[in-house]
């Protein structure tokens, strides 16, 4: 079995860090662009004029591709962050939700019905919703039948 292992603050400061490469290669592109496109033949003669030019085809391919980099570059960028705020609110929604665990433990246990938050919809297999919390949160929603004449579920009890 392999694990993986992301931590949010590293992923967030390789983006910033990919961003800096990108505007460091930009910044080279753009200056080597005017020199590079337009290079001047060193004689008057044929077989310069065509190294000139054949030096100009491939500096707007190398202008063409870098573009297409950047392009890439920056959808990769954007992948890294998002990947990397997700992982984090996950990560506190799995935090959160042990807290929550904690807290109605006790009062789940002595009364069946937690403390706070809300109670479940119900469904086909259980149509009455569940009870809220104690102190707060609403009860779930009966379940809703789709076959005309069979009675729906009751609504679970609100906090």
């Amino acid at each position: 079995m392999s694990f993986v292992i992301a931590n949010p603050e590293m992923l967030a400061a390789a983006a910033t860090d990919l961003a800096g490469i990108r505007s460091a290669i930009s910044a080279a592109t753009a200056a080597a662009a005017a020199p590079t496109i337009q290079v001047a033949a060193a004689g008057a003669d044929e077989v310069s004029l065509a190294i000139s030019a054949l030096f100009g085809q491939h500096a707007q391919a190398y202008q063409a591709l870098s573009a297409q980099a950047t392009i890439f570059h920056d959808q990769f960028v954007q992948a890294l962050t998002s990947g990397g705020n997700l992982y984090a609110a996950a990560e506190s929604h799995t935090v959160e939700q042990m807290v929550l665990n904690a807290i109605n433990a006790p009062t789940q246990t002595l009364f069946g019905r937690p403390l706070i938050g809300d109670g479940a919809n119900g469904t086909a297999e259980n149509p009455d919703g569940q009870n809220g919390g104690l102190l707060f949160g609403n009860g779930g929603n009966g379940f809703t039948q789709t076959t005309a004449g069979v009675a729906g579920g009751n609504g679970g009890s609100a906090g």
